[in-house]
């Protein structure tokens, strides 16, 4: 329910009625919302839509916000195939559409109406058809002349094409409106089969990520297996949480399915961002003082969003990562990064003080566990704990990253927190005997005590990785501590 609810797109065009951004409280039917008796509420409008899905009318009903509806983003039903009205009066949308049957008009009615638009049907569908494949052949021919070959052309009608705005700039507008949480529901029902895979860019124990083509756009799809619909379906609820959008935070665009022919594959399409993994990039090279400072605040400022409640209609839960490591972190172009891979993440309901946990509360990789889940000793029945542990990890990826700082021409090697201490592939009980047992962290190296940047995050480092998860800062304080060390032009994360 949660993968659909909210994602109604904006299938009206917001400049046909001005008075609809005064709108405020607007009741709408939501089929999906069962938890509030089947209505939402808005101040766009209320939205219903009916599209053909595997030869059946799928109808779905429920609210469009005022940004979606402000971005006139995949305005327009598409003939034969959607049918699309939005309305502007408490439960204006609790009516009945049907697709257009053919070119059929609508002046008939009763049985002899019905017999007449049953034969146009008849004969209109398949002539229509015929059309079409026609069309696709003369399309794929032209095609084959400008493109080399097994290269697909991406359907862009009624999506980005006509809209003036770039993929980016629908990112860019759903982070500032907050409520934004992946592309209208229409539009990601169907983007599988628009988007054209270039290159794999990596692979994990869910399954593979490609970098995509999608109407000229760069995407990232990670793709999953039929068998793993159950991690599909749970990052893609995270990340389509009410106000989680942050620039700091991998940006969401769609989840859809796709037949393979062999299996089901079921897709994550998210931004794309060239640079890859942090891990990928402090192998690749060094970074500057201030590059330091801006990926380590990043991260923190990421972090502190995704940890952050926001109270209020609108309101986010805290949500804790459960699996921060460098390679879960992104680079963007600009340097900066975005945290990504929310599949094991939990959210805490403050007034019901529950959370939304798997059974298994060990989960995450090894190597970044924090002490208090190594020796079974977390109390996951308060969320604070998830928080701490999260922390413990940042400690460890910002250890990473100063290793990789180069000052007065002097650096090391790139290196995975306890590389010197435990295998490549580590036990549980290999981490547990050297965080617990042992009580042992990374070195810290003398030559950062020249640097006040290197001092200072030397510093935070021991406060994330204390043993005491209630000993160690908040991500908000580690925040608010780097930024301290920025110079507004050259660190603006």
């Amino acid at each position: 329910m949660s993968l659909r609810r909210g994602l109604a797109g904006v299938q009206c065009v917001a400049d046909a009625v001005p008075s609809c951004a005064l709108l405020a409280g607007l009741q709408c039917v939501c089929q999906l919302c069962e938890h509030t008796n089947f209505t939402c509420q808005t101040e766009g409008a209320c939205w219903a839509s009916v599209m053909l899905s595997n030869g059946r009318e799928e109808v779905v009903k429920s609210c469009v916000s005022l940004p979606e509806l402000h971005a006139q983003v995949f305005c327009h039903s598409s003939k034969n195939i959607t049918r699309t009205e939005c309305c502007y009066t408490d439960f204006c949308n609790n009516i009945t559409l049907r697709l257009p049957l053919g070119e059929c008009p609508a002046g008939p009615s009763g049985g002899a109406g019905r017999l007449r638009a049953a034969l146009l049907a008849a004969v209109a569908v398949p002539l229509g058809l015929l059309a079409l494949l026609a069309a696709l052949l003369a399309r794929s021919a032209r095609g084959r002349r400008r493109r080399p070959p097994n290269v697909e052309e991406p359907l862009c009608e009624g999506s980005l094409a006509g809209t003036g705005k770039t993929l980016k700039d629908l990112i860019s507008d759903m982070t500032t409106s907050g409520s934004g949480s992946g592309l209208p529901l229409l539009v990601q029902r169907t983007i599988a089969r628009t988007i054209v895979l270039q290159e794999i860019v990596g692979k994990g124990r869910f399954g593979e990520v490609w970098h995509g083509k999608w109407c000229g756009e760069d995407v990232a799809v990670k793709i999953f297996s039929s068998r793993d619909e159950r991690s599909w379906f749970r990052e893609a609820e995270i990340y389509q949480t009410v106000m989680l959008r942050h620039e700091n935070i991998l940006g969401f665009i769609a989840a859809d399915n796709k037949d393979n022919g062999t299996w089901t594959q079921l897709w994550l399409v998210s931004e794309y961002h060239e640079q890859g993994s942090l891990f990928d990039y402090l192998n690749r090279g060094t970074v500057t003082v201030e590059g330091m400072v801006r990926l380590a605040l990043s991260v923190a400022s990421g972090l502190a969003h995704l940890h952050m409640e926001i109270v209020g209609t609108q309101g986010k839960p805290a949500i804790a990562h459960r699996d921060l490591k460098s390679k879960n972190i992104l680079v963007k172009r600009n340097e900066t990064c975005a945290i990504a891979d929310l599949g094991l993440a939990v959210k805490h309901d403050s007034v019901l003080n529950t959370i939304d946990i798997p059974q298994n509360p060990r989960v995450g990789t090894r190597r970044y566990m924090a002490p208090e889940i190594l020796d079974d000793a977390m109390n996951t029945n308060i969320f604070e704990s998830f928080k701490r542990a999260d922390i413990y990890s940042l400690g460890l990826v910002y250890w990473e990253i100063a290793r990789r700082c180069s000052v007065g021409g002097i650096t090391e090697e790139y290196q995975l927190p306890y590389y010197d201490l435990v295998p490549s592939d580590p036990s549980i009980e290999d981490m547990r005997r050297v965080v617990c047992e042992q009580k042992l962290r990374p070195s810290i190296p003398n030559q950062w005590q020249s640097c006040e940047a290197l001092r200072v995050l030397g510093r935070l480092m021991r406060e994330c990785w204390r043993a005491s998860g209630a000993a160690r800062l908040t991500a908000l304080r580690v925040k608010k501590t780097i930024s301290q060390l920025c110079v507004p032009e050259d660190c603006k994360a």
